[in-house]
């Protein structure tokens, strides 16, 4: 959440700050600011709204520029959303721009009250830039004030500060918040993400935990909480800037569910070895995992969906208890662990707040933690004892898609791994089974983007909605849980996903004349009984929309008004080509309603506070 920039250098800063906010959009903001170091001192413009708002305001102080700014979109945390409260925010010897909580801020405005300070904002920043100020003041040294101050803050941040006094160099701190430094042709950046930074250079430092770094023109320092020099590890990135760009398509969204097929091959092709799940990780690839009686999986969101499709295959054909839990309320739980259980977090960016903090739990009490994340070098990859990359490439709209799709894949074969080791399948099934996995998940997943124009007018009926119920059973059900979550994001329809077993006790009340429902239908042990749940709301007016089998549609007569036909697949991988449809429906609906698809109300793609 939130999204800064930095950049020291030769050129005009601000459309370079401009540019890097614009690729960090994918965050969530509600208001944009930009301080640049001028001749006259450091200017700050800052706005509620959109970047377009503040550039507006940009052009009506055509004479500002400099070749060091920092720049920042905000996510209202501490204070409404408004001008006064947006960042950069500043104090008599400096302007930073943060992105995390300040939990302890208002000891720290009690304190600052004592020695004179006065706020204008509500922010806990303004406390955070005006308690650095104050040390500043007493050590005049902008390492030694950085330091001392972030052992006072409690909470996460990243930090971008700029110092009156010294001019074209950014310091640069943080805690549990995700923060970059690159050093381009053109200049040195700071930054909350590598998109920012892509045009520039592909080569980045991924600033570690309590390391402030001082970026000015030409180059880049590291230093410890005591001012000593240090290095970070120079990473590359291994994706190009047109990769995080739409590439003809309307939206990032319907782009990335494009790309679905591709980053599945790329996540399954490398993890099969002759026949077999290969995770090129030593412990994984040997027996390690037979010790394991019970796994605790652990995310938030759409990463949590995924890890609802993990128990379901895990325990079906591993028959290895799985228990699935929300991130937020794992960790202040007090959870039962024991010594052979396996914590497995799950999450796209590897910054999400509340994974992290569990992922620390379960270490402290000595468990073993396994990650599954899509980006590389990412907090959660660094923390885990091991760390499965999902491969998905950049994923920019705040809804996943393609994301969660390379999660189940992943979740998949690591239930045939542990299949194997528990002998409830043989090497010869195992194999049998990845290879069906290589070849008609991907196949399947092209056929239904092939269904486009279908689900496009599927979606036409959905629009006017208010209120829309997704039913299923076993996998179906849990498959409707993250379908229901994709529309609810990007459509502000109100929808709910409920077991179909579970319509006459209280849902039912709800589904009056043209309430839509939407009836998932792939597992065949249950369709007869999903069926019954779909006559009763068909009873009481239901327009019903079926997405079935192309078995099952065979098989059995569906009462419905539309029906949408999986392409066909072994029912216990039907799950990729569904989604892939469910998500489809969810844009569709979301692009016809005119809504900004991409970047829905109130939302962030990286959720780093809690």
């Amino acid at each position: 959440m939130c999204g800064i920039i930095g950049y020291s250098g030769d050129q005009d800063s601000i459309p370079i700050i401009i540019e890097g906010l614009r690729t960090l959009e994918y965050r969530g903001y509600d208001s944009a600011g930009i301080s640049v170091c001028t001749e006259e001192g450091i200017k700050t413009v800052k706005t509620q709204g959109r970047l377009t708002v503040l550039e507006d305001k940009l052009k009506e102080n055509p004479e500002l520029g400099g070749g060091c700014a920092i720049g920042h979109t905000r996510w209202a945390t501490h204070g409404e959303p408004s001008d006064t409260n947006s960042h950069p925010h500043s104090a008599k010897n400096l302007t930073l721009v943060h992105n995390g909580i300040i939990e302890n801020y208002a000891e720290i405005a009690e304190m600052l009250k004592g020695a004179g300070y006065t706020f204008e904002s509500e922010t806990d920043t303004e406390r955070g830039a005006k308690l650095i100020d104050l040390l500043y003041e007493k050590y005049q040294d902008p390492i030694v004030a950085i330091s001392k101050a972030t052992k006072i803050i409690r909470g996460s941040y990243a930090l971008g500060v700029i110092f009156n006094d010294i001019p074209d160099t950014i310091f640069a701190i943080r805690k549990d918040s995700p923060l970059i430094v690159a050093k381009g042709e053109d200049g040195c950046f700071i930054a909350s993400d590598i998109p920012a930074i892509l045009k520039h250079t592909k080569q980045y430092y991924r600033l570690a935990e309590g390391i402030i770094a001082k970026v000015s023109k030409s180059e880049v320092e590291f230093f410890d909480m005591e001012k000593n020099l240090t290095e970070q590890q120079l990473e590359t990135v291994d994706w190009d800037v047109e990769q995080a760009q739409k590439g003809g398509f309307p939206h990032f969204m319907i782009k990335e569910i494009h790309e679905e097929p591709e980053a599945l091959r790329k996540t399954l092709e490398p993890r099969i070895r002759d026949g077999l799940p290969y995770f090129d990780i030593p412990r994984l690839d040997g027996d390690f995992l037979s010790k394991f009686g019970s796994i605790h999986i652990v995310a938030c969101g759409t990463a949590m969906h995924a890890g609802l499709i993990g128990k379901a295959i895990i325990e079906r054909i591993a028959r290895i208890p799985v228990n699935v839990e929300i991130a937020s309320e794992f960790r202040y739980r007090n959870p039962i662990l024991k010594k052979n259980d396996l914590v497995l977090l799950i999450s796209q960016s590897g910054e999400t707040a509340d994974t992290l903090a569990a992922l620390r739990l379960a270490k402290a009490q000595g468990v073993y933690t396994l990650a599954i994340v899509n980006v590389i070098g990412s907090s959660v990859a660094r923390e885990a004892e091991d760390v499965m990359y999902t491969r998905a490439g950049p994923e920019i709209a705040v809804a996943s898609t393609k994301a969660y799709s390379v999660q189940c894949s992943l979740l998949y074969l690591l239930a045939v791994k542990l299949a194997v080791l528990n002998k409830t399948m043989s090497e010869d099934e195992a194999r049998d089974f990845c290879a069906r996995m290589l070849t008609d998940i991907p196949k399947t997943v092209t056929s239904a983007l092939e269904m486009s124009t279908k689900i496009c007018e599927a979606a036409s009926r959905l629009v006017a909605a208010e209120h829309l119920f997704y039913i299923g059973r076993d996998m179906d059900c849990q498959l409707c849980t993250e379908a229901s979550l994709k529309l609810k994001e990007i459509s502000y329809i109100h929808s709910e996903a409920y077991a179909a077993g579970e319509l006459k006790h209280g849902t039912i009340s709800l589904v009056t004349d043209g309430t839509p429902v939407i009836a998932l239908t792939t597992v065949g042990k249950v369709c007869e009984k999903t069926i019954s749940g779909i006559r009763e709301v068909k009873s009481r007016g239901a327009y019903v929309v079926s997405i079935c089998s192309e078995e099952l549609a065979a098989k059995y007569d569906i009462p419905c008004d539309e029906q949408i036909i999986i392409p066909h697949i072994d029912e216990i991988l039907s799950v990729f080509p569904a989604i892939c449809i469910l998500q489809l429906l969810a844009y569709h609906v979301s692009a016809q309603k005119g809504l900004d698809v991409d970047k829905p109300r109130n939302l962030a793609k990286s959720v780093t506070v809690e």
